[in-house]
């Protein structure tokens, strides 16, 4: 596994080495990323003038467990009722002790799938170590019948992907892995990150699908939606946004840093056919503060249309 996980990471390895030269050649977005060592410092002083930096803090270790049910004519009837732990932006060494909390929430949560959705990183360059760590212990405390697949995401680094597979995580670059449970089976298909690296390969990722077989896409960002609905993938689950991370009352969030329809940056969506999910992810990035937008722990569970309509199902 290791050896094609390699083969798999060359053209991420080799974009990484364009970046940390000052070439910025692919992906659809990197103005934060590229000036964020100018923007954060800013931000960071105006918050502490105005008494709001350590209210965003105390925020950002408050995840809230949300449950959504997505239902689909078409869902192998094996899967009524299978549920995906899904979890994306942890950027887990930002916030310190943010893992552990995380820990105690999912020791508490047994579902079918865990499936993580890039950025365990909080910056995008420099060593991993406390990444790795804090990763073991979110990943310890997963309960999931079928383990944990992942992909990567834009803060992270292609040897990311070697150290998770050591921690029992099926990493998927553009590629995709089968799921049978109960006599019938779903596709999970992973593609590299597609913001800032540019790696994304859906077609790759299809590949050994077979034609009719359910599919469930996981990408960093909702940004594939349109190659999503071409490809006739049923369920798209993502992060990236943060769900802005900075919500205005009333107003939103400002910024959401994806080049979408804003109303796929957050929460449930549809788009020709395509069913998606776009979580408000666990971490925080440039910052560790989060106002009017708590970190998330996504529950998705899986339903046959004629038996249950799609609806929010918080516990």
């Amino acid at each position: 596994m290791t050896r094609d996980l390699n083969q798999r990471l060359v053209l991420r390895r080799a974009i990484e080495e364009l970046h940390h030269k000052g070439q910025w050649a692919r992906g659809r977005g990197d103005f934060l990323l590229r000036h964020d060592d100018i923007v954060a410092p800013i931000l960071r002083t105006a918050l502490r003038i105005a008494g709001l930096y350590g209210r965003g803090t105390a925020n950002a270790l408050r995840p809230e467990v949300r449950h959504r049910r997505f239902a689909f004519p078409d869902l192998p009837e094996g899967f009524d009722g299978f549920r995906l732990l899904h979890l994306t932006d942890l950027h887990i060494d930002g916030v310190d002790g943010l893992a552990e909390i995380v820990a105690e929430s999912l020791s508490a949560l047994p579902v079918d799938l865990c499936v993580l959705t890039g950025d365990y990183r909080f910056h995008t360059k420099g060593p991993c170590e406390a990444v790795y760590s804090r990763m073991r212990t979110i990943l310890g405390a997963v309960r999931s019948r079928h383990g944990i697949v992942g992909i990567l995401g834009n803060h992270d680094a292609a040897e990311m992907a070697l150290e998770l597979e050591k921690q029992g995580v099926r990493m998927l670059i553009n590629e995709s892995v089968e799921v049978r449970d109960r006599g019938a089976s779903l596709w999970i298909l992973g593609v590299d990150d597609p913001h800032y690296f540019g790696c994304d390969d859906l077609d790759a990722a299809l590949v050994n699908v077979p034609a009719g077989a359910f599919e469930v896409l996981l990408a960093h960002t909702p940004e594939m939606y349109e190659a999503a609905a071409g490809a006739g993938i049923r369920l798209y689950l993502c992060g990236h946004t943060h769900g802005g991370q900075v919500c205005l009352p009333r107003i939103g969030a400002p910024l959401l840093n994806a080049r979408c329809p804003r109303a796929l940056a957050r929460g449930a969506w549809q788009h020709a056919g395509v069913q998606g999910y776009t979580s408000a992810g666990i971490g925080c990035s440039m910052l560790p503060v989060r106002y009017n937008c708590p970190p998330e722990i996504a529950v998705i569970e899986l339903g046959r249309a004629e038996n249950h309509k799609t609806a929010d199902a918080r516990r």
